[in-house]
């Protein structure tokens, strides 16, 4: 005997969600989040430090080079004029730093063999980047005045300049560094203020959903944005605790008052049964009749389940349930060349559910297959922990198998039936509350094969 228990979550194929997916997607969208704050404040302290050492440099270098620029200017209009002063004699340099030499025609041509490089140049200042007498690079900046009476060269050496731009680079490099770690501690930091109280929000609402009546959540919280959304909340929850009231209510009424003409209905037709001159048509009519209150019996007590999502306990025969529909479903074959057949012995699968929810699951796909099998047979076959629901009729689409568990949808082969495309609906329902799993595939040659399974491990 297979003693089938519910557990903690479904495995049907129709509702294979997780646990909690709106609670975990909450978590996960809070850590990215957070991480984005970060993110954010890191990229905007480095970048905007990034961009002030940019310009910091930009703006030395500019401003350094156009005062260079104007100094070595100045020198040689002065160091031009102390030569046309006296020719007879090399003229002194205005500023200690600049090295002046002066040419006169009859040098241009050692200037071209000694320095081609300086001969070439055009009037103006050139940086210029050397060898000194130890092999090591050296750069400065060259004030070129060119005339036909003489050719005129001042040198700057920046080496010192460029030495301190370097140190000045290194610094710059080691503040960004510095600054970016100090946004990813202040966005960390921040992140955890701002995040604070939405996770405290998110707490509460998940204590919350464990009652009936939640507990307010904008005392808790002061007036900004996190308030303004418990608000919201607050009052969303009051609208549907409300609506979840009224729909308990009215199944609760809907089951209290049906049952009990249904009771009525019940004793009718046991008391005409006990009648001894009931003649067999009128017998089968009673009998039907009496099988029909059962089924609308089950079917509230069910959807009553179903309402309040409340799992209800019993040991009921899987066996004895199918045979039971098989009775009720060959009183409306008429000529149909239908055959109901139980593969399985009584006892072999035991469910711990009300005889009610696995008639009503169970009745769903023998209803159906006996519905769409115009000949042939249809099998109920006892497993492990599971039961097949196996027919010969016209199969499965691939549409149908894609939305066959949908509220409203009627299958490619339900042409005129009766029904509203509810049933499978329910068992899904059904699954989900009890942790049942669902699966409907195409038959290996024709038909359709329905397993509905109590255990996990079946």
């Amino acid at each position: 005997m297979a003693s089938a228990t519910a557990s903690p979550r479904p495995m049907a194929q129709a509702d294979d969600a997780p646990d909690d997916p709106v609670r975990s997607r909450g978590r996960r969208y809070r850590r990215r989040l957070r991480t984005r704050i970060i993110l954010s404040f890191f990229l905007l302290g480095t970048g905007l430090t990034a961009l002030y050492a940019y310009l910091t440099d930009f703006a030395r270098q500019r401003v350094e080079d156009q005062l260079v620029e104007e100094v070595m200017n100045k020198n040689i209009d002065e160091y031009a004029r102390r030569f046309y002063s006296d020719p007879t004699r090399p003229p002194s340099v205005p500023v200690e730093q600049i090295r002046g030499f002066s040419y006169t025609p009859d040098r241009f041509e050692r200037v071209r063999q000694e320095r081609p490089e300086w001969a070439l140049l055009p009037n103006g200042n050139h940086n210029i980047t050397d060898i000194d007498e130890n092999g090591e690079p050296f750069a400065y900046k060259l004030a070129v005045r060119k005339t036909p009476e003489a050719w005129f060269f001042l040198a700057y050496d920046t080496s010192q300049a460029a030495r301190g731009a370097t140190q000045l680079r290194s610094w710059l490099y080691v503040a960004v560094v510095l600054f970016g770690a100090l946004s990813l501690v202040i966005g960390w930091w921040s992140a955890a203020r701002v995040m604070s109280p939405v996770s405290e929000l998110a707490k509460r609402i998940g204590r919350s959903g464990d009652s009936t009546q939640p507990e307010p959540l904008a005392p808790h919280f002061p007036d900004d944005e996190v308030g303004e959304l418990a608000k919201a909340l607050d009052d969303y929850a009051e609208r549907l605790t409300e609506v979840v009231q009224r729909d308990r209510e009215f199944n609760a009424d809907v089951s209290h008052e049906l049952r009990t003409p249904l009771a009525v209905i019940r004793g009718a037709a046991e008391l005409l049964l006990s009648r001894p001159d009931l003649d067999e048509k009128t017998q089968a009519r009673l009998l039907r009749i009496q099988r029909a209150e059962q089924q609308c019996t089950d079917l509230i007590s069910a959807l009553l389940l179903l309402s309040r999502n409340e799992r209800g306990r019993g040991a009921t025969d899987v066996a004895k349930v199918a045979e039971q529909l098989f009775d009720a479903h060959r009183g409306q074959l008429g000529s149909k060349p239908l055959a109901l057949r139980l593969e399985g012995a009584p006892g072999q699968v035991v469910v711990d559910a009300p005889e009610s929810a696995v008639t009503v699951a169970l009745g769903n796909l023998v209803g159906n297959a006996v519905k769409y099998t115009q000949q042939g047979e249809v099998v109920v076959r006892l497993l492990d922990g599971a039961v097949d629901v196996i027919d010969s009729g016209p199969g499965l689409s691939a549409e149908d198998a894609a939305r066959l568990f949908e509220r409203g949808y009627r299958g490619t082969h339900a042409e005129h039936s009766q029904g509203g495309g509810i049933g499978l609906s329910i068992v899904r329902r059904l699954c989900a509350l009890y942790g049942w799993s669902v699966r409907v595939v195409p038959g290996e040659t024709q038909g359709v094969i329905a397993t509905l399974s109590f255990s996990p491990d079946a």
